[in-house]
C-alpha cells in the first residue's frame, strides 16, 4: 500500500499568486463571479459551499473573541436602509466621494488612482484613457452610496441609501442599547453585517467590491481615555489575526496623516497586508472623537450620552475607537497566507495552509476502496458518529485515495481518515496530516481529540 506511506515534502516558491488563487477559488467552490451565466456583474462575488463556511468560521470567532468572551460589549444586527437623515448627519451624503474622471471617447469612468493619470495630469488633459486612448474630462467628486427609494413613489421624499459602512447602524442605536442595559463606560457594541459602495473601479478579486462584509466595533471611552484604549485595541487586531492564521510579520502598520483621514478621525491606523498586487488596507482603527453621537443627536433632536456618575447624575457624551475590518479582504488575506506549493514525493502539489480553527472542513472520511461493501459500511459509520459534534467533515470516496488527498489539501482539510482492512482488525484508522504528509494509525475512539474538538 504505497499510497498509504508517509509522504515526504519539499516547499517550493509560489509565483503568479494572484491567477492562482483565484482559480482555486473559483475551481474548488470558494468565491464565484457573481451573475456568471450573464457574463458577471463587476464588483459582486458569490461565495460557494466552501467559501461560506470559511466567511461563518471567521466570523464566529471573531464574534465569540470580541462580543460572547467580554462582558463590556453588545452586539446587534441594524437595518441596511436607515433614515436618509442619519447620512445627512453623519457626513456621508455630503462628502462620502472619490475623484473621478471620464473619458471623452467611450465615457468609461474611473476612479483616480486607478486611471493612468494624475489629478494634475487629467485636469490638464494630458494623459490618456487605459481603454481606448481618448482624453480625460475635469476631475469630478463621485459619491460612493448606493441611491434607493423607499416605499411606493419615487421622489425627492423617499430617497434613502444602502448602508456605505456599518457603524452607522451601531451609532443610531446607541441610546437603545444604553436605555435597555445601562452599561458604564468603557464598553463597545458590535455588528457583522453587510455594507455597500458604488465604486468607480472596483478590481482586484474581492479586495475593492461594491458590496462586502464588515466586521465593525464602536468601543466607547471617557474623552481622557481615548489614548490608552487605542493602544489597547491595535494588539487586539494583531491578536484576531494570528488567530485566524494571519501572521504578524505580514501586517504593517500605517500612520495615516491628517489630509489623508476620514472627516470624523482625529487618528487612524491602517493595518496593511502584502497581497499579490501590492501592500494595501486590511483593517482600520480609528479614534472618531465624539462626532457621530454629537452629530446625530443634533440631527436628530435625541440626547446621546450616558452617565457617568450614579450619584450626582453627571452625563458625557463619549469618545469612541473603532476597529473595522473587512470580511472579504480578511477572507483574501488568509488565502493568500494559507496558499502553499510544495513537493510531495517528487509531485508539485497545492495546499491551504489553513488554521484549523477556521479551515472549512475539519476533516474528511475515506473508505479505501469504494466498491468494498464492509470499508464503505465501517466508513459511514465513523463519518455518522464524528458528524454529530464535528459537522464540518466531509465524506469522500470519487477516485483513488491519492487524488482524494490531493483534493482534500486543495481545500485546506486539516487531517484525512482512513477506513481500510486492519480497521475491521482492531477499530484503528490511518489520520494523514495535511501540512506533514505523514500519517499515523489512531484507535477510532481518540478521532475526536485527533480532530481537534474541545
Amino acid at each position: 500500500m504505497n499510497k498509504m506511506d508517509n509522504e515526504s515534502t519539499r516547499p517550493r516558491p509560489v509565483s503568479n499568486g494572484m491567477e492562482k488563487i483565484v482559480s482555486l477559488a473559483k475551481r474548488r467552490g470558494f468565491i464565484y463571479p457573481g451573475s456568471e451565466i450573464y457574463g458577471g456583474l463587476s464588483g459582486f462575488w458569490d461565495y460557494g459551499p466552501l467559501g461560506i463556511a470559511l466567511k461563518r468560521n471567521i466570523e464566529n470567532l471573531w464574534w465569540r473573541t470580541f462580543v460572547e468572551d467580554r462582558d463590556d460589549m453588545y452586539g446587534v444586527d441594524a437595518a441596511i436602509i436607515m433614515h436618509r437623515e442619519a447620512w445627512k448627519a453623519s457626513g456621508h451624503v455630503g462628502g462620502f466621494s472619490d475623484p473621478m474622471v471620464e473619458c471623452k471617447k467611450c465615457k468609461r469612468r474611473f476612479r483616480l488612482p486607478v486611471a493612468s493619470a494624475t489629478q494634475a495630469g487629467a485636469d490638464q488633459g494630458g494623459e490618456k484613457c487605459p481603454e481606448c486612448g481618448g482624453s480625460f474630462g475635469d476631475v469630478r467628486q463621485f459619491n460612493m452610496m448606493f441611491k434607493t427609494h423607499v416605499g411606493a413613489t419615487e421622489d425627492e421624499s423617499s430617497v434613502s441609501y444602502l448602508r456605505p459602512e456599518t457603524a452607522g447602524g451601531i451609532f443610531v442605536n446607541f441610546k437603545n442599547i444604553v436605555d435597555s442595559f445601562h452599561p458604564k463606560l468603557p464598553f463597545g457594541i458590535a455588528q457583522i453585517g453587510k455594507a455597500f459602495r458604488n465604486e468607480i473601479a472596483p478590481r482586484d478579486f474581492v479586495f475593492r467590491t461594491r458590496e462586502f462584509g464588515q466586521m465593525e466595533i464602536e468601543y466607547f471611552v471617557r474623552p481622557d481615555e481615548w489614548e490608552r484604549w487605542f493602544v489597547t485595541w491595535r494588539e487586539e487586531v494583531f491578536m484576531f489575526f494570528d488567530s485566524i492564521g494571519i501572521a504578524r510579520d505580514s501586517i504593517h502598520e500605517s500612520e495615516i496623516g491628517h489630509g489623508d483621514r476620514a472627516h470624523y478621525s482625529k487618528r487612524t491606523i491602517d493595518f496593511e497586508f502584502d497581497f499579490p498586487f501590492g501592500r494595501k488596507e486590511l483593517c482600520g482603527l480609528a479614534y472618531r472623537t465624539d462626532f457621530d453621537l454629537r452629530a446625530h443627536a443634533k440631527t436628530s433632536g435625541v440626547e446621546l450620552s450616558v452617565v457617568i456618575d450614579d450619584a450626582t447624575g453627571e452625563k458625557i457624551v463619549p469618545h469612541v475607537i473603532e476597529p473595522s475590518f473587512g470580511v472579504d479582504r480578511a477572507i483574501f488575506a488568509l488565502l493568500v497566507s494559507a496558499y502553499t506549493e510544495d513537493e510531495l514525493n517528487g509531485e508539485v502539489r497545492t495546499y491551504l495552509k489553513f488554521n484549523p480553527a477556521v479551515a472549512p472542513i475539519k476533516a474528511a472520511v475515506f473508505p479505501l476502496l469504494k466498491n468494498k461493501p464492509e470499508l464503505v459500511a465501517k466508513a459511514r459509520e465513523i463519518y455518522t458518529g464524528l458528524k454529530k459534534t464535528v459537522p464540518q467533515i466531509l465524506w469522500d470516496d470519487n477516485g483513488n485515495i491519492g487524488k482524494r488527498y490531493r483534493r482534500q489539501d486543495e481545500i485546506g482539510t486539516p487531517v484525512c481518515i482512513t477506513v481500510d482492512f486492519q480497521t475491521l482488525e482492531d477499530d484503528t484508522v490511518t489520520v494523514r496530516d495535511r501540512d506533514t504528509g505523514k500519517q499515523e494509525r489512531v484507535q477510532i475512539s481518540g478521532l475526536e481529540r485527533q480532530i481537534g474538538v474541545k
